[in-house]
């Protein structure tokens, strides 16, 4: 009997990858990456006149096709087996990610007549440009009692559905009108592939204020938002939600000519890219937390019962595996912020000395961050350079660094950015086991959790708990493999739940992260320091970031 394969895509922020997986062992038999051509368009449209304000975050829909068309056939070829030994496909996607379509699946910005509005693109998961209506959103539930507000920490991103699609309502009704519907990209990218709009119940849950047995906020609520706004599930969106596990639909024609895969071949309800990755670290009970590091941060942790946490970003039942409540959180900004800070703060020196010892600047800046001492640097940042998502949820605030003095080297800087995304991460978990969610130990995934040796370190001391690695650099795409496997079923070759793949392909590394006393103590008194400035800049009603924020666009202007 041939080997059985199942592929997993995973779209991320600025490229699309697609993995073949043995699904019998696990084995990681070939992996493709593309990286959109169009990346995030933040500053002007693809016309190169269009000009986007601050805080917008858009792509294109094409590149999400032309991943189908390159990745997919790439593994096939790389494996040289035949398309049908490749029984599932699965799909992850960043979220909210969010377009407007026709009823056929055109994409708005496909249309000569909307190619220069910005709103008839993709928003991606971090457009911030709707932080008003996120704001007006969160009064609105808090004034009228709205029960599903806790469910959500207690406030709504600017990050999710509702606040995305009311701007658009708001500064171009033309579009809002002309879209059949708003679809998350996950989704859309099903759509193109099985012809079957397929809503995943993990996107709606965590993205699109959609709840199990209540489903969407109720149309009173809506309307009292905005009048236009009343209909908005039925006319826009949709009540049929499809749970984890399930399968979306099988390739059509279309998606065999994009693909290379045969017609028939089972396809997965589609799933956030961060909470895929937990069966593929072997998460399906409560206690691990999972965080997975890139850009920015994901946390996921299940539970056996509902319980309202300010601050997370959302709890959803059966929202990664059948039968707990997936809690998330986040942390907006991680991988960006050591990318900000080589681009702009590193002197020349510094890079050429790296270029010499044939390394790249992180590294480099590792290597001499290693040699400080806990606190040898007298410096405490906030990372919030892309605003905070938990436990505060505001994307208006602005990252700062104290204790700068005429001393203060760039690896102190860089390290103490390490050490306030570590404390970050703390402040989530303290958030959680204060509110009677057991995090016993930490299983880490992604680039940065892979590559970096210190930095896991840090969080670890930080943490003060064991820290495990994911075996795969890709897990989002592993456990999209995984559903893919399950959407075909064991009689295809597959399996019948997403447990028991886990137990075949899942896997973790024999690497343990494991706390130093001394530099736990040490870490103690920083995190305590931490958290006066976390909450005097986020909790007590000093605005002063805002007020710089403000500041600052009214100068652009």
């Amino acid at each position: 009997m041939s080997r059985k394969y199942s592929i997993g895509v995973d779209f991320g922020t600025l490229s699309g990858r697609a993995l073949l997986v043995d699904v019998k062992s696990g084995e990681e038999v070939a992996t493709a990456v593309f990286e959109y051509p169009h990346g995030v368009i933040d500053s002007v449209l693809p016309d190169g006149k269009t000009q986007l304000g601050a805080d917008w975050a858009l792509q294109h829909p094409q590149d999400y096709i032309d991943v189908l068309k390159e990745v997919i056939p790439s593994v096939i070829k790389q494996a040289n087996i035949s398309p049908g030994d490749v029984i599932g496909l699965g799909i992850d996607f960043t979220a909210c990610t969010v377009l407007p379509i026709k009823n056929d699946g055109t994409p708005l910005c496909f249309l000569e007549e909307y190619k220069k509005s910005p709103h008839a693109y993709v928003k991606l998961w971090k457009h911030h440009a709707a932080q008003k209506e996120a704001n007006l959103v969160t009064e609105k539930a808090i004034s009228e009692g709205e029960k599903w507000i806790n469910r959500y920490g207690g406030k709504v991103s600017s990050e999710w559905l509702l606040p995305k699609v009311w701007q658009t309502l708001n500064e171009a009704p033309d579009i809002y009108e002309k879209a059949d519907k708003f679809i998350e990209a996950g989704d859309w990218v099903i759509m193109q592939l099985t012809g079957i709009e397929c809503r995943s119940a993990c996107a709606a849950g965590y993205k699109g204020i959609w709840h199990k047995r209540e489903g969407y906020p109720s149309k009173e609520f809506l309307k009292s938002l905005d009048p236009r706004l009343e209909n908005l599930v039925e006319e826009k969106l949709s009540s049929d939600i499809f749970p984890l596990g399930g399968k979306a639909g099988e390739i059509n024609e279309y998606g065999a000519r994009l693909t290379g895969l045969l017609p028939g071949t089972a396809v997965a309800v589609s799933i956030i890219d961060a909470h895929a990755a937990a069966p593929a670290v072997g998460i399906t009970k409560p206690g691990k937390l999972l965080i997975i590091m890139g850009t920015s941060s994901c946390h996921i942790i299940l539970g056996e019962e509902e319980v309202d946490i300010p601050g997370m970003c959302g709890v959803v039942e059966d929202g990664v595996i059948g039968g707990y409540f997936a809690y998330e959180s986040g942390q907006a900004c991680v991988g960006d912020h050591f990318d900000w800070f080589v681009k702009n703060c590193v002197p020349a020196h510094y890079l050429e000395d790296a270029k010499k010892q044939g390394v790249n600047i992180h590294k480099y800046l590792r290597e001499k961050a290693k040699k400080l001492k806990v606190g040898e640097s007298g410096l405490l940042a906030l990372d919030w350079w892309n605003g905070n998502r938990s436990v505060l949820v505001d994307a208006d605030l602005t990252g700062m660094v104290l204790g700068m003095t005429l001393k203060t080297k760039p690896e102190e800087i860089y390290r103490a950015l390490i050490e306030a995304t570590a404390f970050g991460t703390k402040i989530i978990i303290d958030n959680y086991t204060q509110n009677g969610i057991l995090v016993d130990e930490i299983i880490a995934a992604g680039g940065i959790a892979e590559k970096d040796e210190m930095m896991m370190q840090i969080y670890s001391d930080v943490t003060n708990r064991e820290i495990r690695i994911s075996a795969s650099a890709q897990a989002a795409a592993l456990g999209s493999a995984m559903f893919g496997a399950v959407a075909a079923g064991s009689k295809a070759g597959g399996y019948d739940d997403i447990q028991s793949a886990a137990c075949a392909m899942a896997k973790v590394k024999d690497v343990i992260y494991k706390p130093i006393k001394e530099n736990v103590k040490a870490y103690e008194k920083l995190y305590e320091e931490y958290k006066i400035l976390h909450d005097y800049f986020g909790k007590t009603g000093n605005e002063v970031m805002k007020r710089l924020k403000a500041i600052r666009e009214s100068a652009q202007v």
